[in-house]
């Protein structure tokens, strides 16, 4: 049975970890250091991406999670958590982890105001609801970036490598493809 990590300092993660443990998997909480265990993939929820990068270096998780990251760890990562791989951002000059070679823009859709759920396919699932919440968006991306989905030409979902980052939040709705798949791939991890 897989064990997820999920990154717990702030945001979104319960939804996560109830979608998760439905699913049949174990999770951990990750807040600090000590929480981090043996793991076969890594959920960097949504949130606020700029309190995140400041309590991921305040508590020393930083450096481990992208050694993790960089090492193959699969990680999913929705709204927050797709600004917190993006290896450039378009409105702010301090990427986090920079692992995933895309820029994103932060609350592209504008404020609170600006969210909005839609339907759109995603590859390799088909037609998915959106849930969209001060979200971001991928302006570029490099050419070994598979895009999965775009909304109104804006790309909101993508694969690199280990790496699914999403724009919006599955966690939210009662779909769990994503969260399966995310799961198929940490398991053959952890094998």
């Amino acid at each position: 049975m897989a064990v997820i990590g999920i990154l717990a300092l702030q945001g979104a993660f319960i939804e996560h970890e109830k979608m998760i443990r439905s699913l049949g998997a174990d999770t951990v909480e990750i807040r600090n250091k000590g929480d981090l265990t043996h793991l076969d993939g890594l959920i960097l929820p949504g949130g606020e991406s700029t309190t995140q990068r400041k309590l991921l270096k305040e508590e020393g998780l930083f450096d481990p999670l992208k050694k993790a990251i960089e090492g193959g760890l699969p990680v999913l990562a929705t709204c927050a958590g797709m600004i917190l791989l993006a290896r450039h951002l378009d409105n702010d000059d301090n990427p986090c982890f920079g692992t995933l070679p895309v820029t994103v823009r932060r609350n592209a859709y504008g404020r609170q105001l600006g969210s909005f759920i839609t339907t759109a396919d995603i590859k390799g699932i088909g037609p998915f609801r959106m849930n969209f919440i001060r979200a971001p968006y991928i302006t570029e991306a490099d050419p070994e970036v598979e895009i999965l989905a775009a909304v109104d030409s804006h790309i909101v979902a993508v694969r690199y490598k280990n790496q699914t980052a999403l724009a919006f939040h599955p966690e939210l709705g009662k779909d769990t493809r994503i969260h399966e798949a995310f799961l198929q791939q940490a398991e053959s991890y952890g094998q």
